[in-house]
């Protein structure tokens, strides 16, 4: 899964480089057996915010991505997305990217769902269905997270500094400290694909299933 991850992101020609960050040294061989560049960082790190914060502090790069190894279908205009509702929105110290919410997401907690303002920045995210009473129905404006984000880099150094709030440990979800400290975050909507991120091992079937299905798809018919 994490060299799918990792082909995807390279084909983002706006990355300068795809790193992987990590506390264990198996995935740092498995990283090098298909020619990707790997970081070994602390194994204290509370989160993996914290861990591609401890490898942007050595970086010059003004604007990080964190992709997240649990989205194999990740593809760059996915990327592209998260960085262009950054640059459109200077106020913003980091962004994220939304789909439309597919079938089943209201209701799994580990699919996160995002409420947006009429800017298009983001209000709130949360495991439960948002708004409420959209349980059982599939309206057109529920969104679903992507687990990507671009981040200022001078924004995420700080970020791993400031106090986590009572609506992060809630809902188990690091993105909530930004809000509830009066960041902005920019998001980007995607149409025509949505995630299948492998949070649970349940997930597992339904990626592979899906990685089946663009590759049958790139080949074409026979």
């Amino acid at each position: 899964m994490l060299e799918h991850v990792w082909r995807g992101a390279r084909r983002c020609e706006r990355l300068r480089d795809v790193l992987v960050a990590t506390d264990d040294a198996r995935i740092v061989r498995l990283c090098q057996s298909f020619g990707a560049s790997a970081t070994l960082t602390s194994a204290v790190h509370p989160t993996g915010t914290d861990r591609i914060a401890e490898v942007a502090a050595g970086l010059d790069d003004e604007i990080v991505v964190n992709v997240q190894g649990d989205e194999p279908l990740i593809e760059p205009r996915i990327i592209d997305a998260a960085l262009d509702a950054l640059a459109a929105d200077p106020g913003a110290v980091m962004s994220t990217v939304v789909h439309a919410a597919e079938p089943g997401a209201l209701e799994n907690p580990n699919r996160v769902k995002v409420a947006l303002d009429r800017r298009g920045r983001a209000l709130y995210f949360s495991r439960s269905p948002i708004p409420a009473g959209q349980a059982g129905s599939m309206a057109k404006d529920v969104w679903q997270h992507v687990g990507l984000y671009a981040y200022r880099r001078q924004f995420l150094l700080d970020f791993v500094r400031l106090e986590r709030g009572a609506l992060e440990g809630a809902e188990r979800l690091e993105q909530l400290r930004a809000l509830e400290h009066g960041f902005a975050i920019a998001v980007g909507s995607v149409d025509g694909w949505h995630s299948v991120a492998v949070d649970v091992v349940e997930d597992v079937p339904a990626a592979e299933a899906a990685l089946r299905a663009r590759e049958a798809s790139r080949r074409g018919p026979r």
